[in-house]
């Protein structure tokens, strides 16, 4: 199971950033530190998929808010692009005074560049990853209407929209973004560098990622992330950049063998959202793990729904129940199988105690038995059946005891 930390740290103006720290259950097999895109934060949905999906891959992931934006403070309209990769290097200085420096370094829109421009002063880093990042920092002056620009050159600031939400911008972001040439930076990058872009990017041209991945050295790759938009917002899109940054990176990491999964304590199942879809939960019990979602159209369906793994439950007692009792009796039982669905129904003649319809729950069972059987061992095995430890627990009185722990 996954664990967060919490924490601040002084950002490039004296304010207090804040950051949030995902980790894997054990000791991660090293840690990455996550840029944001211009004007986003770092719980913007790709951002936090791409941690989760990290994180079961056993890295640590930091994430923070750059000056004045998220739950950081400072004013926003006195940053610049110089003071975001300060920022950035102040941020992997406080990821290695409470655990490691990072090894990884990934930057999302203009975080790319700004992790272009800071890892030469980083040297723990042994890999970098753009996703969707510019070869000019400059290239933001785009996003501002002419109106905007105006405002910026007349006042010194301006409030500008971008994708919904408003932000009070200086001039000298702009001025020390077009002031910013990624060559020299590319050029003593001297580390694996991995370009992701869309095709279709509507914000960051795709031939910034080519310019990017000219003017980089090798060890270089380029990562095409076909059908997805800028901000990764398709789930399957943020899951599939994590996945493939996860075993890229891993081949420039000193090699690891990952512990097993502790068993969950005391019996306990443990479930929990696991990144791979809106619905998509992990489930561990033991040493056995496996998945539950929901269908296509509210789910990703990437597993059974809960009442599946309901149903499951219930023929698998089945099944086995009948095998011990038909092997304790030495009946000759060769093979048992057991379907299942549940259903609802509303009787119109039944209401609760204060007047409302019923709502009756029902699971309908069939069981098929092979092997040579008389009609009193069939009936037998029916009777047994309904003895199995689940049958009874799903049909006698249950009670859920609740708590909640916050992380």
């Amino acid at each position: 199971m996954s664990r967060t930390e919490r924490f601040t740290f002084i950002g490039s103006s004296e304010a207090d950033l804040a950051a949030r720290l995902d980790l894997p259950e054990d000791e991660p097999r090293a840690f990455a530190l996550f840029a944001h895109c211009f004007t986003c934060s770092k719980d913007l949905v790709a951002a936090g998929r791409i941690s989760r999906r990290l994180v079961e891959q056993g890295f640590g992931v930091l994430r923070f808010d750059f000056t004045g934006l998220g739950s950081s403070e400072g004013e926003f309209a006195n940053t610049t692009f110089t003071s975001n990769v300060e920022d950035l290097v102040l941020a992997a200085a406080a990821l290695g005074t409470r655990h490691a420096a990072p090894s990884v370094l990934i930057g999302h829109g203009l975080g790319g560049a700004a992790v272009l421009a800071a890892a030469p002063r980083l040297p723990d880093v042994n890999a970098v990853a753009t996703i969707g990042a510019p070869f000019d920092p400059g290239h933001i002056r785009h996003l501002f209407p002419d109106d905007a620009l105006t405002r910026l050159a007349d006042d010194g600031r301006a409030a500008v929209t971008i994708a919904g939400r408003t932000f009070t911008v200086g001039a000298q972001f702009l001025v020390d973004a077009d002031e910013q040439h990624l060559e020299t930076a590319l050029h003593d990058l001297k580390r694996p560098l991995l370009v992701m872009h869309a095709p279709r990017d509507n914000v960051v041209d795709i031939d910034n990622a080519r310019r990017i991945f000219d003017a980089a050295r090798h060890p270089k790759s380029f990562v095409a992330l076909d059908g997805a938009d800028h901000m990764l917002s398709r789930h399957p899109d943020a899951d599939y950049a994590a996945d493939v940054l996860a075993v890229w990176a891993s081949r420039y990491l000193p090699e690891v063998e990952l512990p097993a999964a502790e068993p969950p304590p005391g019996g306990w199942v443990v479930v929990e959202e696991s990144g791979r879809g809106r619905l998509a939960q992990s489930i561990q019990a033991g040493r056995h793990f496996w998945s539950a979602d929901e269908p296509l159209g509210v789910g990703d369906d990437t597993g059974p729904n809960p009442y599946d793994l309901l149903l499951s439950a219930v023929g698998a007692c089945t099944s086995m129940t009948l095998r011990m009792y038909a092997d304790r009796k030495g009946l000759p039982l060769e093979h048992v199988a057991v379907q299942l669905k549940h259903r609802r129904s509303h009787p119109k003649d039944c209401r609760d105690s204060e007047g409302r319809p019923c709502r009756i729950e029902h699971i309908d069972r069939e069981i098929r038995f092979s092997g040579p059987l008389d009609d009193a061992q069939i009936k037998r095995l029916g009777e047994i059946a309904d003895r199995c430890p689940v049958h009874r627990t799903v049909t006698g009185q249950l009670e859920v005891h609740t708590t909640v722990t916050p992380t």
